[in-house]
């Protein structure tokens, strides 16, 4: 049998695919073995460091002196920064059924990056957020530096915790679009703005965060007397409901905010089905206003949001001041109900 016999009879194919597959499982069970390896040394580390009665000093000298005999040994791998790695990653994920249910998607490179921040709390959820969504290393080093988790609404549950989230911690503000290819000091129209969402709406996707399907774009809903066309329409899966979203050039209004009321009645009426919780609906604007959150059909509402929109990176400290201003905002539209639920 010649080899173009073998080819057309997709044997050829087919082996490669089988062993790419293998290869690539191969590859799996050993990065997760490897994880599985630096959180036990973590752990040992740990518990050494707990016979010592001056931890801190105990700890730093344990593990410079582990260093040199390991990398005596063993070479390259294991210096004290390392080290010091593993200990940290063992008291952020001191349960061993945690790493191997939930963290089983990463790679050292994922955990590496994370351990670099500061917030016990920001960590595992980023864990938890990169295994359960597939992110690779760049899109966690890019949602780490957006400060993606800082920019919810509300502090986010785990994405693999037993309670359900509810909409104030899958939305936040400001929404970062440095993907869509704009300069800082660009001028476009509502009409690109839009097209630049649709052409790169798998980033769009993974930026609006956890559980949210794309439906369409200029969607119609038509009335007894009149046609409207809503921008960008979405369902979120993990609140069961609709989310539309009204795209604005410049600071938002109380037209904005109006019109917006509307579409989300016209949708709760027209196009919810059963089952479906109520729709949502988000004003994406260039900038948000404090009128508007106080004095606007937005205070209280609990289907209405208005979200900024950034179509570059900011600074770090830039970011952090926005952050910041976005969520004053939305405490004073929900400040209210945040009353009552503390009552």
């Amino acid at each position: 049998m010649t080899e173009n016999t073998i080819q057309k009879s997709n044997l050829f194919t087919d082996v490669c695919s089988i062993i790419e597959q293998g290869r690539e499982r191969a590859y799996s069970a050993v990065s997760q073995q490897m994880i599985e390896t630096y959180w036990h040394i973590g752990q040992r580390i740990v518990k050494e460091e707990q016979q010592g009665k001056e931890r801190a000093e105990y700890g730093e000298h344990i593990i410079e002196k582990l260093s040199e005999q390991l990398t005596y040994r063993y070479g390259k791998g294991f210096s004290k920064r390392y080290l010091a790695y593993f200990r940290q990653f063992y008291l952020t994920i001191n349960d061993i059924q945690i790493l191997q249910t939930r963290l089983q998607n990463l790679t050292w490179s994922h955990i590496h990056r994370v351990l670099s921040l500061e917030d016990p709390v920001a960590i595992r959820w980023y864990l938890e957020s990169a295994s359960a969504e597939m992110w690779s290393v760049r899109t966690l080093d890019r949602n780490i530096s957006t400060q993606y988790y800082e920019r919810h609404f509300v502090q986010p549950s785990l994405p693999m915790s037993e309670t359900e989230p509810n909409k104030f911690e899958l939305l936040k503000s400001p929404v970062v679009a440095e993907f869509l290819g704009f300069k800082e000091d660009a001028s476009f129209s509502e009409e690109e703005l839009e097209s630049a969402i649709i052409s790169h709406l798998q980033d769009f996707l993974m930026e609006m965060g956890r559980g949210f399907a794309f439906m369409g774009r200029q969607q119609l809903v038509r009335t007894d007397t009149q046609d409207y066309f809503i921008d960008l329409v979405f369902y979120n899966v993990v609140l069961k409901c609709y989310v539309l979203i009204d795209l604005k050039i410049g600071t938002i209004t109380h037209q904005d905010v109006g019109q917006m009321d509307m579409y989300v009645r016209m949708y709760d009426e027209m196009k919810r089905t059963e089952g479906d919780n109520p729709t949502i609906g988000i004003v994406l604007c260039s900038e948000t206003s404090k009128d508007i959150a106080r004095y606007s059909i937005l205070k209280g509402n609990e289907q209405l949001f208005a979200a900024k929109y950034k179509t570059f990176l900011p600074t770090e400290e830039q970011l952090r001041k926005e952050i910041e201003r976005q969520k004053q905002l939305f405490m004073l539209q929900h400040e209210n109900n945040h009353k009552e639920d503390g009552q």
